[in-house]
């Protein structure tokens, strides 16, 4: 097993969260079920693809019997998007800080070398934002990680 095809977010609020990520940050999306009341979201973006789902259908789907704890604060977990320049970083999270992202660190210079910041959507799943000289990308813009 060496890929990852799908992280699946679960959200409490399948409408704003569809409102963030759609409206907010621009990611093209396909909504399973009402507008008003999707059943699924996936992310239509290059590389591994995002879905989001309710938070309790996916604890359920997990063990209906017994149910994994919904927990809050930090799970250990983060998403990452990585941006080729410093400029890019700073657009990235000006999208995201007037789609209602809550900003935790702002973009700065960070003790690997890298331009980063995190914020916070609606459902509070930290996004890292980074731009890193040393980085290069492939044809579809994903990280290339060499050895």
């Amino acid at each position: 097993m060496n890929r990852l095809n799908l992280l699946t977010l679960g959200v409490k609020d399948m409408r704003a969260s569809l409102q963030f990520y759609r409206e907010g940050l621009g990611f093209d999306v396909v909504v399973y079920g009402e507008e008003s009341n999707p059943d699924v979201i996936f992310f239509n973006n290059n590389g591994t693809k995002i879905s989001l789902f309710p938070i309790e259908r996916l604890a359920k789907d997990i063990n209906e019997h017994e149910p994994p704890n919904i927990g809050t604060g930090f799970g250990g977990f983060t998403l990452a998007y990585n941006g080729k320049s410093k400029d890019e970083v700073d657009e990235v999270f000006s999208q995201a800080e007037k789609a209602g992202a809550k900003i935790i660190k702002e973009p700065e210079t960070v003790f690997w070398g890298g331009y980063s910041g995190y914020f916070q959507d609606p459902n509070g799943y930290y996004w890292e934002v980074a731009f890193g000289e040393m980085w290069e990308f492939d044809s579809n813009d994903m990280l290339v990680i060499k050895r």
